[in-house]
């Protein structure tokens, strides 16, 4: 396991040189122009979509290790090729590389989390995972940050590479993790039938119901965050563009120093309720977002304002990175935890394209209507987490519940041998 967190975080940190200045390094650096840049981006999320319907039954037929393996090589002869473009078919291929193979690690390392832990122990351990993920983004983009000149192409090449290279790191490190299968699934859910599949996912009224809401989640928040947020920040509140930074700063600070705190109330309450408070969170974050932009106050009120909802924003998303994760790999027959996992990187995925379109325009000039529509999205949210209760069982729902049940029995056996043997 610790093998398998490392490698994330060393993918992660390799990820924050380049993902911040992407646009910037086509657009500028290259001087390839805005429109390439954007096609770039869009080919970068679209070659995500591509894949992720189909890496969940790789991983579930030859396991999350050769299909890392795989996805990492992809990966960093994208990220290679992406710092040596210099036109436009390049540029276009290398996302494209780049793209497909960050977008199959997710799942892949997701399913090894899944292999290599118990579920009283899967909360913490993707809560470590998301910890580490955000950590390593928050340094790859700051040391990234100093390195790099608009004016030398070859500074890019350098964060190129050394993304290139933890990629390769990452492969070596999990390659020499070995499962042979999965103890701590055998016999603990149902082994899933020969139509398995997009069919079986799709009749699991559980699964399509937490699908749905991840959608949400992702769109009312991740799918914001660089878009219609940002977009409203800048028109409507006057926000400074260097504040994005701050905020975004912010966001990552809270994450970093509440997750562990944060944990310890989420092991002991139902997994649904967690969720459904974030709506609430975030609600209030919008409705702060609100005042930044539509209120009255002074220019240092809406840039703390605007801050302050970035800050919320973060809070939610630790309550969210134990909750969610391992409730979709609980949810998974045992033959079928890579698909589970695509397919909730594939809906995430979705969010991420559909948010920014959605949001980018209202952000920019419809500034109530759009704070109005995710405040909605938000309480959305909250509908959404207690109608999934309804559908999952109370230690899915509630895994600390299996632990004071085995208790329970450990306590009680020695009393029922003596009375058998009396």
């Amino acid at each position: 396991m610790r093998r398998i967190q490392a490698g994330s975080a060393l993918s992660a940190f390799g990820l924050g040189f380049t993902v911040p200045y992407l646009y910037v390094y086509v657009a500028q650096v290259r001087d390839l122009g805005a429109t390439t840049a954007g096609v770039v981006l869009a080919v970068f999320a679209m070659a995500a979509l591509v894949v992720l319907p189909f890496s969940g039954r790789a991983i579930d037929r030859r396991g999350p290790v050769p299909v890392l393996l795989v996805a990492s090589g992809l990966a960093a002869v994208g990220a290679v090729g992406m710092g040596l473009a210099s036109s436009v078919p390049a540029a276009v291929g290398a996302a494209a590389l780049l793209g497909a193979g960050t977008a199959v690690l997710q799942p892949a390392l997701a399913t090894m989390i899944v292999w290599c832990s118990e579920p009283v122990g899967r909360t913490r351990a993707f809560a470590l995972q998301f910890f580490l993920q955000n950590l390593g983004l928050g340094l790859g983009g700051l040391i990234g940050g100093q390195l790099v000149d608009v004016a030398r192409p070859d500074s890019f090449l350098l964060l190129f590479s050394i993304e290139a290279v933890m990629f390769l790191v990452l492969a070596g490190v999990v390659g020499t993790v070995r499962m042979a299968g999965s103890p701590a699934l055998q016999g603990a859910r149902p082994a899933g039938g020969k139509g398995g599949g997009v069919r079986a996912l799709l009749g699991h009224k559980a699964m399509v119901q937490l699908c749905v809401l991840g959608f949400v989640l992702f769109f009312a928040c991740y799918g914001q965050f660089e878009s219609g947020l940002a977009a409203y920040g800048t028109e409507a509140a006057g926000i400074a563009p260097s504040t994005l930074g701050i905020a975004l700063a912010a966001n990552t600070a809270v994450i970093v120093l509440a997750q562990f705190l944060v944990l310890k109330f989420v092991e002991r309450r139902k997994r649904t309720r967690v969720i459904a408070a974030v709506g609430l969170i975030w609600a209030v974050a919008w409705i702060i977002a609100g005042y930044a932009g539509l209120g009255h106050g002074s220019q240092a009120m809406a840039t703390a304002a605007f801050v302050s909802t970035y800050a919320l924003f973060g809070l939610g998303e630790a309550m969210l990175s134990p909750t969610v994760a391992p409730l979709v790999a609980d949810l998974a027959p045992e033959s079928m935890v890579g698909s589970y996992n695509s397919a909730f990187a594939l809906v995430k995925q979705l969010a991420l394209a559909v948010g920014p379109a959605v949001g980018g325009p209202m952000g920019a000039s419809l500034h109530g209507p759009y704070i109005v529509t995710f405040v909605l999205f938000s309480l959305l949210v909250t509908v959404l987490a207690v109608r999934l209760g309804k559908q999952l069982t109370p230690v899915q729902n509630q895994p600390s519940l299996a632990v004071r049940a085995s208790r329970v029995v450990a306590q009680h056996q020695p009393e029922k041998e003596t009375a058998a043997a009396a």
